[in-house]
């Protein structure tokens, strides 16, 4: 999953499907203002919980986005001048929720079935889907809506050849305990994981975890 090379920045092509940059003017009590926005896609997430081993399901993958957070005081406008052995890429190795963008004009809760069985393997249902809360995301930014999805699991639902991810994508599908969990939102830790992800964990352990007074 590591085995990456050759990273250097450029710009945004105008076409791109994923991202589109724009200005937004608006006045505020009589003043003249503006803001750089970013056009980007709607998304789900959805905490799995494999209720045969007491497993959270999560994935691992690369963020580029994360990468750049890390590298871009030194790495020169166009990427050319990272260290890339002072800054590995596995730095840049993300825990998340199973999660994806809204790009088809299908319920939501579909796409987020179609997730679970693309990137973790486990072929469920929609009616085994419960929605959990939707917000917002990069509101500095895009202000895009993420909804959360909760889904029990069982081993009998995994699909060997699934998981994983689609296309070109590379996903590391992991297992945390409930124990290992609670670490994960304890004081003071620092994860190159999303805020929706801490959300999803700690949602879980108040409301689902065995166990629980919810």
């Amino acid at each position: 999953m590591d085995d990456i090379s050759d990273i250097h920045f450029g710009p945004l092509p105008p076409d791109s499907p994923y991202v589109k940059p724009f200005r937004f003017h608006y006045t505020q009590n009589g003043k003249a203002k503006s803001w750089d926005l970013l056009k980007v896609h709607d998304s789900v997430a959805i905490i799995i919980f494999n209720i045969t081993r007491q497993r959270l399901v999560f994935v691992k993958q690369f963020r580029p986005a994360v990468y750049h957070g890390l590298v871009h005081a030194e790495a020169g406008d166009d990427g050319t001048k990272i260290d890339m052995k002072k800054y590995p890429p596995a730095l840049a190795m993300t825990l998340e929720l199973c999660a994806g963008i809204v790009d088809k004009p299908i319920p939501w809760v579909e796409i987020a079935r179609e997730e679970v069985l693309e990137e973790c393997g486990y072929n469920v249902p929609v009616d085994r889907m419960e929605e959990i809360m939707g917000f917002r995301s990069g509101v500095g930014t895009s202000g895009s809506l993420q909804k959360m999805f909760y889904v029990e699991v069982t081993d009998d639902d995994k699909v060997p050849s699934g998981g994983g991810g689609v296309d070109d994508e590379i996903i590391e599908v992991v297992e945390y305990s409930l124990e290992d969990a609670r670490k994960l939102v304890q004081k003071g830790n620092m994860l190159n994981s999303p805020p929706g992800f801490l959300v999803g964990v700690l949602w879980f352990l108040a409301n689902r975890a065995p166990g629980c007074k919810a």
